[in-house]
């Protein structure tokens, strides 16, 4: 406990330290944003914001997770190893991306196909990880009932599509200034009490590989509450896909190594809404031949057409996200 504690405290700390560093070079790189031209009228002040502010959320989540690593580091079988792999595959495809739109300074990156792609063949590897890993394999916890599935050979395409549509949520929810932040601090932060509680009823070697994942789970915690000191309204640093990504990729990992993947249904509710509504979106303006359900998706930007402050969507998006991580908790507390 104490050392999830420290991995918060010191990544907290590390990230006010890192960000006055990392914001001038980026403004010097001119790593702007570009703001989509259709967005809420609001959101055209942020174009020039500095973005991949996620090289924070990163370089300050993985060094603290590394640094409070107890053990050695079983290349096959270490969790927090793969689970950081994962994340950093998504934080490269989010970089292109990212990068792709600062060269055409526009807001159109990689294609939906080049994305899926790399997001395909990333998820397809680890989930075949976790299928062969001694201590995760086919069965998945019911959270509620405390009963045990096992999916078998199904596990690796049902696993692959949580693990691509994860990060692709966690993306859409970036929105608004210090959304995705505020509700991933809330959501690490749950994801480190369920590995502790995990842990607490493991032995050997895999109450040490779940003590580390409470300990990555609350590093990444404590580093984007950090990156919200710059990512606030009015943000002066944005993480961009590049952050958006690699949180998306770590939560999901953590997720199927604590062999609860049901449980981002309630976890990450807020991120998942954000892809419904625009899958929602999306096929009925087909169907309909134009009409609209939302005003503009995803979710958050209609309730900002429909005049609600971004600060007040953020305070109602935390708020649910803290409701739903205790609900959570006691899914699978005795």
């Amino acid at each position: 406990m104490q050392r999830m504690i420290w991995a918060a405290l010191i990544a907290f700390v590390a990230s006010l330290a890192v960000g006055p560093i990392l914001l001038p070079v980026l403004r010097k790189l001119k790593f702007g944003q570009n703001v989509y031209e259709l967005a809420p009228q609001t959101h055209q002040k942020k174009q020039g914001v500095p973005t991949m502010g996620g090289w924070m959320i990163c370089i300050v989540g993985v060094a603290v997770a590394v640094a409070l690593h107890e053990g050695g580091w079983a290349v096959q079988t270490d969790m927090p190893l793969a689970a950081l792999l994962l994340a950093v595959g998504n934080l490269c495809i989010g970089f292109a991306d990212d990068m792709t739109k600062i060269r055409r300074k526009n807001n159109k990156g990689l294609s939906e196909k080049q994305k899926l792609l790399f997001q395909a063949a990333l998820a397809l590897a680890f989930a075949y990880y976790c299928f062969a890993h001694p201590q995760i394999g086919s069965r998945i916890i019911v959270p509620f009932l405390g009963a045990e599935c096992d999916l078998g050979w199904l596990y690796i395409p049902a696993a692959a599509f949580v693990i691509v549509a994860t990060p692709n949520s966690a993306n859409l929810l970036d929105g608004c200034d210090g959304l995705l932040g505020s509700v991933s601090l809330v959501d690490f932060a749950t994801f480190g009490l369920l590995a502790l509680f995990a842990a607490n009823e493991a032995q050997g070697e895999l109450q040490g590989n779940l003590f580390n994942v409470a300990v990555l789970s609350c590093a990444l915690a404590g580093a984007c509450m950090g990156f919200l000191r710059f990512n606030i309204f009015p943000a002066h640093m944005i993480m961009g896909d590049t952050g958006s990504m690699f949180i998306g990729g770590a939560m999901v990992a953590v997720a199927l190594m604590l062999r609860l993947p049901l449980l981002i249904v309630l976890i990450c509710f807020c991120m998942l809404i954000s892809s419904l509504s625009v899958l929602i979106q999306r096929y009925y303006f087909k169907l309909t031949h134009g009409k609209r359900i939302f005003r503009m998706s995803p979710i958050h930007h209609h309730f900002e057409l429909q005049g609600v402050p971004e600060t007040k969507i953020v305070s109602m998006y935390t708020i649910v996200t803290v409701l739903l991580c205790l609900l959570s908790l006691l899914s699978v507390s005795k």
